[in-house]
Order: structure tokens, then C-alpha cells, then sequence
């Protein structure tokens, strides 16, 4: 009967081998990366530790899938003695092993950020669980559809909650409401992250009323095209936002200088930054190449 199913069945069998008796030599092989292994090292969880793939040849062991998984253990636990579970191949060649290296992800279809996210939201991971919160507490859902009342990037709220935090977040998603009123392409991932940038560098010198009223009357259309016009990415945002927010403001323009002068926190767990900056003044004027070209 198992006959009938051994052209779908790897001939392989299973062992415990030391991680001292693993070689991964191989020139095909990417070279080790100790930064990845020791971030991983801090956060390493028994579940997500994966059999590591091994062709037995001449009585050595090499392997061609999972040398950082080796390094990794080896790391946590102190001791290259330590055994780790293999899937040993005896009938592979060196060409065939490369072969397998080279396209063993080929096939492979990538979790996307939103299944991620959600995974997260079902294992009760309160960093997804507080994100979740506090969209939905707009009547808005985290989605992989761009109609109405949904945000696709998912990324980007992850990113702004991390770098900037609870607070920053809840005002990105408060002004993009009462400004454009929920519009699906005002919840893109640059306009938020920019848009983020802003509220943390300027803080209450952004006023909510000020925002809305210059803002609200520039489409998201044009907010793209001036962006891109600008500069590359959510830094392109940030800077549009901020010529359509000083735009014939005399009394209270933020400063343009401000904006690459203060920097973002260095870690994720770094506390939220005071606010001590003084409104602008009057005289404040952004440098020429900054200027609005409106």
C-alpha cells in the first residue's frame, strides 16, 4: 500500500544529532549572520524551532536548511553538545543539495502582514490587541480590503505604534478622520507615517482646528502628487503636509527646520518625548529649498 505513495514521500529518516557534529561549510551556503542569531536568541520560543535538514555524505553531516536554526540553539543554550532534530537525507549529492537550497522557497507562499496581524490578535499578543483597540474605537477595521471604513496597512500602524507610540497613533487616525473624513487613501502607509512624524516632532504646536481647515480643503490626490513631487517615501508626506499646513500662515508657521532636527526615539520601550518646543514665532521662515511651491 505505501508503495502506491513513495514518489510523494522523502525518503528521509529523523535523529537527534549535537550541533558540534553539523557542518555548514558548503559554498553554496549564505553566510551566517550573528546579528540575526543573537536577536533571535532573545526572543527564542521552543515552538518555532523547526527540524533542521542534513545530507549525510561520507559520515558527515552537512547542512543545507537551518545553520542559523543550529546557531540559534547552540547560542541559547549555552553548549554546542546540545542535540537538535534533523531530517537526514543519505542519497543526496553536492549538486542536488544545492539544488534543494537554492529553490527550497521557491513554492513557499509568504504570510502576508495582515495574517500576521491577526495570528498575533488570536495568540492575545497585546501589542496587536492594543492596535486593533484602538481602530475599531474609530469605527474603522484592519483589512485587506481598501473600501470604506478599512485600513490595508497594516504595517505602517505597527511601524508608528513602535517608533512613536500609543498617543502619536490615536492622533494620525483622529486627524485623518476629521480631516478627510475616513477617505480609504488618506490610510495609506506613507500619508500616516508622515503624518506621524509631524505630530511627533511639533506636537501641540499642530493645532487639530488649524489642520483640518488647510487640509480639509486639499484633496488626497493632490497631497500624492505633491509628495512624490518632493521627496521619496513618507518623508515626501511629512513634507507636503506641512507646506499645505504653513501655506500663507504667518502667526504660528511651524518651523521647517524643525522637521530633520529632532529625531525619533532609538528603541521601541523609549518613553514619549516631552513636548518643550515654543511655537514658532512670526519671523520663523522655512529654508528656500523647503519653501511651499504654491
Amino acid at each position: 500500500m505505501m508503495d502506491d505513495y513513495r514518489d510523494f514521500v522523502p525518503q528521509v529518516h529523523f535523529e537527534l544529532v549535537p550541533i558540534k557534529d553539523l557542518v555548514s561549510n558548503q559554498e553554496y551556503q549564505r553566510s551566517l549572520s550573528m546579528i540575526h542569531v543573537k536577536k533571535a536568541a532573545e526572543e527564542f520560543d521552543l515552538h518555532q524551532v523547526n527540524p533542521i535538514k542534513v545530507s549525510r555524505r561520507d559520515g558527515v553531516n552537512y547542512v543545507f536548511n537551518g545553520q542559523h536554526t543550529a546557531e540559534i540553539i547552540a547560542l541559547v543554550s549555552g553548549s554546542r553538545d546540545t542535540p537538535v532534530w534533523c531530517m537526514i537525507y543519505d542519497d543526496l549529492d553536492y549538486m542536488e543539495e544545492a539544488d534543494i537550497f537554492a529553490n527550497q522557497m521557491k513554492n513557499v507562499k509568504p504570510l502576508l502582514p495582515i495574517e500576521i496581524f491577526n495570528a498575533n490578535c488570536e495568540a492575545g499578543s497585546d501589542r496587536e490587541l492594543i492596535i486593533k483597540g484602538l481602530v475599531e474605537s474609530y469605527d474603522l477595521a484592519i483589512s485587506n480590503s481598501s473600501t470604506p471604513g478599512n485600513i490595508c496597512a497594516v504595517g505602517a500602524l505597527e511601524r508608528i505604534y513602535d517608533k512613536y507610540g500609543y498617543n502619536v497613533l490615536d492622533r494620525v487616525l483622529n486627524l485623518i478622520i476629521i480631516t478627510w473624513e475616513g477617505e480609504p487613501k488618506s490610510f495609506s502607509g506613507n500619508l500616516m507615517t508622515g503624518l506621524a512624524k509631524l505630530i511627533y516632532t511639533y506636537g501641540d504646536n499642530i493645532k487639530d482646528e488649524v489642520f483640518k481647515e488647510k487640509l480639509g480643503v486639499i484633496s488626497i490626490k493632490e497631497i500624492i502628487k505633491t509628495a512624490k513631487e518632493r521627496r521619496a517615501g513618507s518623508v515626501g508626506f511629512a513634507e507636503a503636509i506641512l507646506s499645505f499646513y504653513n501655506n500663507r500662515r504667518k502667526k504660528g508657521a511651524l518651523k521647517w527646520s524643525q522637521l530633520y532636527s529632532v529625531k525619533p526615539p532609538k528603541k521601541e520601550d523609549d518613553p514619549p518625548r516631552e513636548e518643550t518646543a515654543a511655537p514658532d514665532t512670526d519671523e520663523e521662515k522655512e529654508p528656500l529649498e523647503e519653501r511651499d511651491p504654491a
